[in-house]
Order: C-alpha cells, then sequence, then structure tokens
C-alpha cells in the first residue's frame, strides 16, 4: 500500500527534497522482487468498485480458485451479492483499459488462472448493476449523510462531568483560573519531568522533591500572598493576618 501511494505520488511529481528521495528509494528498492516469496499459483489482486472509494490491495487468491469464489471475495468486502457484480479486469494504473468483461452470473465455474492474472498488474473491478445498491451515492463512506446527535449549549451546562463542569469548579476554587494557564502549566511540568529524566537542570519554578521522588512547582511566597488575598477579602482579621505574612517575608528577603 505504502509503495502504491508513493508512486502515485512521485510519478506526477518531481522530488526536491533529498530527504523524500531517499525514502522512495528505500520503499521502492524490493519492487522487482516483492512477488517473488509467493508460492506457484498464489496471486495477490487488487479490488476495486464503482460505488467506493476505498481500494482493497493485494487480496491473496490461487490461480484455481473460480470465479465464484472471487464473486463471494468481492460480497464479503463491498456488500455487493454476487448477481449484481459485472466484473472487469484492468491494468493497474490504467484504469480506462478493459481487459476482460464478466457479465453477472456468467463463468462463476471459470478458474482465474484462465484469465492469465499476474500479481502487481492485474486489477479486478466490480461493477454494482443493483439499482437499489446499499452503497449508492457513497452511502457506505460518506459521513456526512449520517444524521449526527447535537446537543444545545443548555443541556451541555447542566451535564455534570463534562469539561465545562470541571473548569466551573477550578474557577470556584481560583478566580484566576482558566483552560489556557491550566495547558500551560501542564506543558511546562511535563518538560520540567523530561528534563528531570535527561538529569538536566531543572527550569525555573520547579524543583526535585526527594522524599516523593517527584518534580513538584515552585509557587512563588508573593503568589502566594496574592492569592490568599483575593480569597479573604471578605474576612478582615484573616486579611491582616495574609499581610502580615507578607510584611514578615519581605523583611526576611
Amino acid at each position: 500500500l505504502s509503495t502504491n501511494i508513493l508512486t502515485r505520488f512521485t510519478s506526477t511529481t518531481m522530488i526536491q527534497n533529498e530527504d523524500l528521495r531517499a525514502l522512495k528509494n528505500y520503499v521502492t528498492a524490493q519492487d522487482a522482487v516483492q512477488y517473488d516469496h509467493l508460492s506457484p499459483g498464489t496471486i495477490l489482486i487488487d479490488l476495486t468498485h464503482s460505488n467506493l472509494k476505498q481500494r482493497h490491495i493485494e487480496i491473496r487468491f490461487d490461480l484455481h480458485d473460480s470465479i465464484g469464489f472471487l464473486r463471494d471475495r468481492i460480497h464479503q468486502k463491498t456488500g455487493t451479492p454476487p448477481s449484481f457484480q459485472h466484473l472487469q479486469i484492468k491494468i493497474r494504473g490504467d484504469p480506462t483499459t478493459i481487459l476482460s468483461e464478466i457479465p453477472p452470473n456468467t463463468d462463476n465455474d471459470m478458474k482465474l488462472g484462465y484469465y492469465s492474472l499476474v500479481s502487481g498488474v492485474h486489477v479486478v473491478h466490480c461493477v454494482d448493476v443493483d439499482p437499489h445498491s446499499g452503497s449508492r451515492g457513497g452511502r457506505y463512506e460518506d459521513v456526512s449523510l449520517v444524521e449526527k446527535y447535537r446537543m444545545t449549549e443548555e443541556e451541555y451546562n447542566k451535564r455534570r462531568g463534562t469539561l465545562r463542569d470541571w473548569e466551573r469548579k477550578q474557577k470556584a476554587k481560583d478566580p484566576t483560573f482558566s483552560l489556557a494557564k491550566h495547558a500551560k502549566q501542564h506543558r511546562e511540568m511535563v518538560e520540567a519531568q523530561r528534563q528531570a529524566k535527561l538529569g538536566l537542570p531543572l527550569p525555573k519554578g520547579f524543583e526535585w522533591d526527594e522524599r516523593n521522588k517527584r518534580v513538584v512547582r515552585i509557587e512563588e511566597e508573593e503568589e502566594v500572598v496574592k492569592k490568599h488575598e483575593k480569597q479573604s477579602h471578605k474576612d478582615p482579621l484573616l486579611l491582616k493576618s495574609v499581610q502580615l505574612f507578607g510584611l514578615a517575608f519581605k523583611n526576611c528577603s
């Protein structure tokens, strides 16, 4: 699959990037011998479908398998019953050239070997002739056709255990809380933990807690004072205590 994608890309695009050119050479290095390991009589064939974008890459068959068996495999993978399969044998990379056509309910006993199928060369394309096929109009693949559940803002606000509910609870504890601030602090902690793991000096604002064997954030004393002042502005006694603590801290420093 990777080879097919890369080949289609590079066949129409001049590669200027040296790394991409090296990647192409690596991926395609064994292309000439990639089917040499197959046992005699085994073939790998791509299967495509008229109503589907999906492409089933290198499906394994035996040259002694019948067209009826091939139809059953296509039915399993695409949902199109054998009686509605008009098969076309094509050349990989040339979808306009049709080598053979096998209408529905014909040649079911014929062996694949009769059509001289070759691994990596031929593609079997299924044309779905069912006028009521479930795969018509992208109904098997186009997710935009699926009706999606939508929740109103009012309903979401009432829910418990959601991100918004968690954010409300955090703001009740700390009025300065925001998701952006939380995300920033999380990134900083992850980076500090990474540096600790590598044995590097920790960023400013972090230290190693030897007792609990983990990185912890150092909260500046001035920030602690400001936080307590906000939380204690309704309690004059508590506010006075916080202010005295802040004054003591400044004198000590």
